[in-house]
This record gives C-alpha cells, sequence and structure tokens, in this order.
C-alpha cells in the first residue's frame, strides 16, 4: 500500500513513502515485532516532506561520539510522523549531524500517522492497519476497567462506574479473546446475560474478579462456570450469590484455586462443602464475615488448601476442626471469635493437622484461654506470627509456653491483652529466640521497667506501638509447595 500513496493521516500532505525503500530483510521476526508496535521501518524517505528536528545523545563510554535521533514531522501540520536514526564520529558540541538521508542509518514511521492518498489504495491499507490491531488484540492477556479495585474501601466503593452494561462487555471479549485475567469488579450494572458472552469468547480466563457486580446472581455464576472452565482464581466479593452458584461453580471449574467469597451473606456451609469436595486443587478460600459458616463445610478438605480467612464468622469447635482438617494450611484468619464455647475450642488447631501453620490470625479472640494457647503452642512447631491483640484471658501459662514452644516465631502481637504481666511477657523475651518484632501498646500491666528491661535484654527486638489489623500474604497469590 506504500506505492506513493500514504499521506499524514492529520491534514493528508503527501508524504512519498514508497515500498521498494522499507526495511524488509528479516520479514518474519523483525517485521512482525515492528508492526507490533505500530511501527514501519524504512532505508530512506524523502526528507523535502518532512521538518527535521534533531536529538542527539552523547555516550561518555566512548567520548567523542553521539548517536543522533531525529523527529521527523509533517512539514505542513507539524504533527508527528515518526524517527530518523544515525551514528557519527563527530565530536559532541562541536560537529553538528549531517541532515541528509544518506546520514541515517533507517527511518521508523508511525502506521497511525499515516492515510492513504489514493482511493484505490485503502483497502490494502486498511488490511495492513487492521492486522496490526489484531496483532495487538492477540497478545493482550489482561484487563482491567478504570471503576475496578483492587484494595475494597469506602473510597473504592464509591468509584462504582455504572456506564459498563452488558453490550460493552460483548464488544470486549469480542475484541480481545485471548485474555487470561479480566476485572468487573465495581461494574455493579453488569447482568448475568452479560456473562453468557463468557462462553464464545472467555475460554481462556483464568482469573475473574466480580467484586460487588450486585446484580450477579447464581444465574451469572453458573454462566462462568460453562464459558470459563479452565478458571483458577475468582472473587465474589459483596456479590449475591447463594450456594446454589457455588455448587454450580465446583461443577464446572475443577481448576479452581483461589477464591474470595468475602462479605457473600447468603452462603452456607453447604456452598463450601461443594467447594471443598469438587476442587481438588483449592489453595486458598475467604469467608470473612459470611455469618451463616460455621466451617464444618471445609471437613476433608484437600491438603493443597494452605489459607483461610474466616473472620467474624460463627465458627464453632467442630468447625476448627474441619478447617484444619485437609492437614496443609499455613495461613488461618479467625479473628473475632468472641463466643463462650470457644474458651478451649481452639485446642483442634494443635491437635497435630495444622503443624505446617505459620501465620495465625485470633485477633479479638477475647475467650480464648491459656488451654487453647498452649495446644497451639505445641502443635504448631512452624508458627511465624500470632497475633494475640485483644485477648484478655491469655495469662502467664499462655505466655511461659509461647516462650517454651514457639522457637520459630519471628512476629507477636500482644497489643491491649490485659492479662500480659511481667512474668508473661519475660517468658517470651527468654524464650522466643528467633522474636524480631513485638507489637505492644496499651497493655496496662507493663511497667516502664519491665519495658526497658526487656529491650535491654532483647536488643535486636524492635518493639512497635502500632496495632495491625491485617496480617498474612495477598490471597491471590498463595503458591502450594508440599516442600515448605
Amino acid at each position: 500500500f506504500l506505492d506513493d500513496t500514504c499521506s499524514c493521516g492529520s491534514c493528508g500532505y503527501p508524504l512519498n513513502l514508497t515500498s521498494s525503500n522499507r526495511i524488509a530483510t528479516s520479514i518474519s521476526s523483525e517485521y512482525r515485532k515492528s508492526v507490533e508496535k505500530g511501527l514501519i521501518s524504512f532505508l530512506s524517505v524523502d526528507l523535502s516532506r518532512f521538518t527535521q528536528v534533531d536529538e542527539v545523545h552523547c555516550f561518555p563510554v566512548s567520548w567523542g561520539r553521539h548517536r543522533s535521533k531525529t523527529k521527523l514531522l509533517c512539514r505542513k501540520c507539524g504533527v508527528h510522523i515518526g524517527y530518523g536514526y544515525g551514528d557519527a564520529p563527530a565530536l559532541c558540541g562541536f560537529d553538528s549531524p549531517d541532515s541528509s538521508s544518506g546520514a541515517f542509518r533507517k527511518f521508523t514511521i508511525k502506521i497511525r500517522a499515516l492515510q492513504p492518498s489514493d482511493e484505490t489504495d485503502r483497502e490494502s491499507f486498511g488490511l495492513t492497519c487492521h492486522r496490526w490491531l489484531n496483532i495487538q488484540n492477540l497478545n493482550r492477556r489482561s484487563l482491567q476497567f478504570p471503576c475496578s479495585f483492587g484494595i475494597v474501601g469506602p473510597s473504592s466503593l464509591s468509584q462504582s462506574c455504572t456506564d459498563i452494561n452488558s453490550f460493552h462487555l460483548y464488544r470486549i471479549l469480542a475484541r480481545f479473546q485471548h485474555l487470561e485475567y479480566l476485572s468487573l469488579s465495581g461494574c455493579v450494572e453488569i447482568l448475568d446475560s452479560a456473562l453468557s458472552y463468557l462462553k464464545p469468547y472467555g475460554s481462556k480466563l483464568q482469573t475473574l474478579c466480580l467484586d460487588c457486580c450486585f446484580k450477579i446472581s447464581d444465574y451469572g455464576i453458573s454462566l462462568v462456570g460453562d464459558g470459563c472452565p479452565f478458571l483458577t482464581t475468582i472473587s465474589l466479593y459483596r456479590c449475591s450469590i447463594t450456594d446454589t452458584g457455588l455448587e454450580a461453580l465446583a461443577n464446572a471449574c475443577l481448576a479452581l484455586r483461589h477464591v474470595n467469597l468475602a462479605y457473600c451473606s447468603c452462603i452456607s456451609d453447604s456452598g463450601l462443602r461443594a467447594l471443598s469436595q469438587g476442587c481438588h486443587e483449592l489453595q486458598a478460600v475467604k469467608i470473612s464475615n459470611c455469618r451463616g459458616v460455621s466451617g464444618v463445610g471445609l471437613r476433608g478438605c484437600s491438603s493443597t488448601l494452605v489459607y483461610i480467612d474466616a473472620e467474624c464468622c460463627n465458627l464453632e469447635p467442630v468447625g476448627i476442626m474441619s478447617i484444619v482438617s485437609g492437614g496443609g494450611l499455613k495461613f488461618l484468619n479467625i479473628a473475632g471469635l468472641s463466643c463462650s464455647n470457644f474458651r478451649n475450642g481452639l485446642e483442634a488447631v494443635g491437635n497435630g493437622f495444622a503443624a505446617r501453620l505459620k501465620i495465625l490470625n485470633l485477633r479479638m479472640c477475647r475467650s480464648v484461654t491459656d488451654a487453647s494457647i498452649v495446644a497451639i503452642a505445641k502443635g504448631c512447631p512452624q508458627l511465624q506470627e500470632w497475633n494475640l491483640a485483644l485477648c484478655h484471658e491469655v495469662r502467664v501459662l499462655g505466655w511461659a509456653s509461647i516462650g517454651s514452644n514457639c522457637h520459630n516465631l519471628k512476629k507477636l502481637h500482644v497489643n491491649r491483652c490485659r492479662n500480659l504481666c511481667h512474668q508473661g511477657l519475660q517468658a517470651v523475651r527468654d524464650g522466643c529466640k528467633e522474636l524480631s518484632v513485638l507489637y505492644m501498646s496499651r497493655n496496662s500491666r507493663i511497667s516502664d521497667t519491665a519495658l526497658e528491661l526487656f529491650k535491654l535484654y532483647r536488643c535486636n527486638v524492635e518493639i512497635k506501638a502500632e496495632e495491625v489489623m491485617s496480617i498474612g500474604p495477598n490471597w491471590d497469590s498463595i503458591d502450594y509447595d508440599e516442600s515448605t
């Protein structure tokens, strides 16, 4: 299409670009890479059709040399068309590069800056542009809308986008048919029917985020299962789904590894049972604030399950036993347990099934007693971080057990623990040899003298007054590693 027919795409000024001067020595590899970037390379061009703006870059390693890069602007309207590249042995600051065509090694022209001058050549020009766009479409692997958010909070919830609808999703999926990651989080107007387009166009999706898509129901989730059989990660934060949708998802997406069900208030242990029994590669599950979950739905889960976030759930002692039954758990968040039946109910964590546990969050488990703490300290020898903030019933016996048994503990949170006294702090000081950070504040029974003694004996431990609400890794970056 470059047969003396290309003009400036902005004003139509003829640029006299010819196919005979195009660089095509490595047409199979270099040409394809160039086209992917939207560029075509030439050995020479008609410089009388361009305004040149020189950019000289000196190289301090080889003093006295420079490489010239010259902007090529349309002589009529001044729009940027491309670049000319040269390499000359002139001294920087003394000699200016030659502006003749022979002084340049090559020229690169932007496809988007061109248009065909002759009506008969528009078809071939359009074909080239179409091929270039098609290459771009085939190469795109991830897509996230501006309304999507990664960290959910009040500010992100206020950024919901009502403009993304079913038609837009169809156009996007039809264009980018090789997507592996798609985030529709915050697209509150997306309906179940829009997800039907996943079947013809979304079969390669591995990650799908539908956070706060309030109009997505069980039917929509069943469409996701039908259209995305290779899905490994799905986030359904605050979606209005029930156990029926989870069962459909578990039956269709057998390769699921990471599932976020936080604040899905309509799910129960029945849906979790279908998920844990159907997806044998499950690695991470978030069920925080799912009030209808007691934990028993995870009984007999796969050993690949290494991450569970069950904060503020209505867990029962038998549910805790079910959660750790797989034997592979490394991260467990059950913060917010305050029921009286949990005074000794957490002993199940230390009964041998959670021997690989590395991070445990018991923040605000106000009624947990020394019996549970002793069992966990003895039964979880690999524990590296333990959050016991606001655990008021942990007394000297519990702190002493932590000091005696938690030899790999690196971070300990004891903020606002009412019954942490001088003896308990001394037990932690003398026993936890690997401790590097102690989160400690508003402990009324700890005097300044006891704190200074701790610093004196354990100067390598950093004491932080901040109270950390959330600990552990990102739920969707967890990988199962049998060796650790």
